[in-house]
């Protein structure tokens, strides 16, 4: 006699579960899990070196050694969330909403210039909203212009109406752009409006817009640049930060003061630096805002040359992925938006590493992911979202 077997619900409902989340073409396999782990790696080694920065200056951490790496961690956990959010919402769907992001976002960088704003460390970029935090609009509207442009410029490409970004398109990118940049430009903040101008670059190379576009706009920009310093349209601050850039002996102690001390503290770290926690420069407190725009001397002290060689290379794959994601995109949206975020994420990188090691001029950019600071966490996964949103998409419609 054949025994009998009866099904057992629960076991059934439990693979149906699994099969949901990690069968085939649930979400799970369709994310990139190489780049979440690369951006993800970045915000942990962050944490690291911002706590080695931070932890024995009882001026700023209130008394506290885990008080910066703390809020790192919760800026951390609130941007994943942030990211989630953006991937469960879908690039597709902000798409439609495009306008609304970008309206509000572009209020928020003109409430900073009324009395709203709050001033920090010299500058006025900030709205303080309580509780000890305060938030960097600059950050959130690179989000709105990635997403907003991409909408001006292929809108009708995807329709099927162009086969590439038409004359008027160009202008509405170009004017969703240079708006924000241009109220960005009177707080003043030199580096975001740098960081637009590299997203608006990259985003009309790959849209495919005419090369006179592309050149006219560089000669526009030497021209912009030329009438900022003639006009003297910059702080005197930003003006002596460039100066020292040309010159890093004209006042080391003086402009010059802190690329100077963070060169000596990457270069005192060689191959495999002083071990962490052991940095002269690092616990000498010589590097100033050591856990926010000068985070990468931290590691170039500590680390040397292999960590931060590491920090670059997490960095590479990074943009490594996300241009994979942009060129297999289906859609000119996706790979236009795919596009504005490489293109962000890129420049910023670049400048802020290149102010480390003194090839670029100060300008106040975080290094994405690494740095110590809410409002450029939080973008930065917003952008890890689209990426993964677009890539979701792809694999689903393949």
């Amino acid at each position: 006699m054949s025994a009998v077997s009866f099904p057992v619900r629960g076991t059934t409902r439990a693979k149906s579960v699994w099969g949901r989340i990690l069968g085939r073409g649930s979400l799970a396999r369709r994310l990139d899990w190489v780049l979440f782990g690369a951006a993800f790696a970045l915000s942990a080694i962050g944490a690291v070196l911002v706590f080695s920065a931070t932890r024995g200056r009882m001026q700023l951490n209130q008394g506290d050694p885990y008080f910066f790496v703390v809020r790192h961690l919760v800026n951390t956990g609130i941007g994943l969330a942030l990211g989630a959010v953006t991937l469960w919402y879908g690039h597709r769907r902000l798409r439609d909403t495009a306008a609304l992001l970008y309206a509000v976002t572009v209020l928020l960088v003109a409430l900073v210039l009324t009395p709203v704003g709050a001033t920090i460390n010299g500058s006025r970029r900030w709205i303080v909203i309580g509780g000890g935090m305060s938030i960097q609009p600059a950050e959130f509207v690179k989000v709105a212009v990635v997403i907003a442009m991409a909408v001006a410029l292929t809108s009708r490409v995807d329709a099927g109406d162009l086969t590439r970004p038409d004359r008027r398109g160009i202008v509405r990118a170009l004017a969703l752009g240079g708006f924000p940049a241009l109220l960005i430009l009177l707080t003043p903040d030199l580096g975001q409006v740098l960081g637009i101008a590299a997203i608006v670059l990259c985003m009309l190379v790959v849209a495919g817009a005419p090369k006179r576009w592309i050149l006219g706009l560089l000669g526009l920009g030497l021209v912009g640049c030329l009438a900022v310093w003639q006009f003297h349209l910059l702080d005197q601050y930003q003006i002596n930060r460039f100066a020292a850039f040309a010159d890093p002996a004209l006042d080391p102690s003086g402009v010059g003061y802190n690329t100077s001390q963070a060169r000596i503290a990457i270069g005192a770290g060689g191959l495999t630096g002083s071990g962490l926690f052991h940095g002269a420069q690092t616990n000498g407190q010589f590097v100033p805002e050591q856990q926010t725009d000068f985070v990468f001397s931290v590691a170039g002290e500590e680390l040397g040359f292999l960590g931060a060689g590491l920090i670059i290379a997490l960095i590479g794959v990074v943009l490594w992925r996300a241009c994979r994601i942009a060129r297999n995109c289906p859609d000119l949206y996706g790979t236009v938006t795919a596009a504005g975020v490489v293109g962000w994420l890129a420049f910023q990188a670049f400048e802020n590493i290149g102010m480390n090691l003194g090839i670029m001029p100060v300008t106040g950019l975080p290094l994405p992911f690494v740095s110590y600071g809410g409002s450029s966490m939080f973008a930065g996964w917003v952008g890890i979202g689209l990426l993964q949103s677009i890539r979701a998409q792809r694999v689903m419609s393949a």
